[in-house]
């Protein structure tokens, strides 16, 4: 059997070559290192980014503005089409390609979507309220008024806006091949959306009223008039972790109505300091008592929970005269 004879001090082959490349990539790795140039530094740079803590605004009359940073919020209530889906309130994220995302410091452009279990604003849930057709920043978002919604992802330099489009044979959303939604930096009608009453009874009505914020609605894509939806029980792979699919699609029963999972909240943030958002808030002693009877309700008679409750929508404020 053949032995090396020679230490590892001997010099042989192309000894002087190999010491050459190795000092040319030790200085290439050096001069990575120093200017953030090396993967893992600008994955960590895009993570620290997605992840960073945003202030959400406080609406001081209980209404949504154009200008006011909100998270897309998908309230909880369960699903019945499926037996694993994800609980909790789900709120609208950005998710890069996991594959793009390790070999970029910057975001991609489609980006992609999700729906995740997050309750505090970071940097890949908090959009801003944008002005569509000429509206003054700070003035009231009204029912069936079209605004778009951007969002950042933690750079300061970067604008993406949450668009959609028909969908074709190429184009669809990864689970349920509905009509994608994704995020661009162009700026079109595909960008549009109008915030609609949940009730189609009361929806004409409330036509023109002011979006009251933290309160279930209907966020609607104008160019196809689609409804935006969170799939909880499609999950996807992502960057951050097992999360929902968001599409654009309008699910009705057998009344009309749309189902709970086209509902969406644009939540806002707290007065208080300890706490993030308006969901944070404890609820009053007299809404706990009626989500408890309302669970009773159901309980000791199985069938009123199939029927639909008008009055359930309407908030507490006046209608419009």
């Amino acid at each position: 059997m053949a032995q090396n004879l020679y230490g590892p001090r001997v010099r042989i082959g192309n000894w002087n070559e190999d010491v050459y490349l190795e000092e040319e990539i030790m200085k290439d790795f050096l001069a990575k290192r120093d200017k953030g140039q090396l993967l893992i530094q600008r994955n960590r740079r895009l993570k620290e980014n997605l992840l960073r803590p945003m202030q959400l605004s406080v609406s001081e009359d209980g209404y949504i503005h154009y200008g006011d940073k909100v998270m897309l919020v998908s309230p909880d209530h369960p699903e019945t089409e499926a037996d694993l889906f994800l609980r909790g309130d789900l709120s609208l994220c950005m998710t890069p390609d996991e594959i793009k995302a390790h070999l970029s410091n910057e975001l991609e452009v489609p980006c992609g979507l999700s729906a995740a279990q997050i309750k505090i604003p970071v940097g890949r849930n908090t959009f801003t309220i944008l002005c569509a057709a000429g509206e003054v920043i700070g003035q009231v978002l009204r029912y069936g008024q079209n605004f778009r919604l951007g969002i950042t992802g933690g750079f300061d330099d970067r604008m993406l806006y949450l668009s959609s489009d028909h969908r074709t044979l190429l184009k669809s959303s990864k689970r349920s091949w509905l009509q994608e939604v994704s995020l661009t930096h162009e700026d079109s009608y595909l960008n549009c959306w109008q915030p609609a009453f949940p009730d189609p009874q009361l929806r004409l009505e409330y036509e023109g009223s002011p979006v009251p914020a933290n309160t279930k609605i209907l966020i609607t894509h104008c160019h196809t008039n689609r409804g935006l939806v969170a799939h909880r029980h499609l999950f996807l792979r992502t960057y951050f972790g097992k999360e929902a699919e968001v599409a654009a699609h309008t699910y009705l029963d057998s009344h009309r109505v749309e189902k709970p999972k086209n509902h969406w909240m644009l939540v806002t943030g707290a007065p208080r300091k300890d706490l993030s958002t308006m969901l944070d808030l404890p609820k009053t002693p007299a809404e706990d008592t009626r989500a408890l009877e309302q669970v009773r309700e159901q309980v000791s008679d199985p069938g009123a929970g199939n029927t639909p409750d008008v009055h359930a929508c309407v908030p507490q404020c006046a209608l419009p005269m």
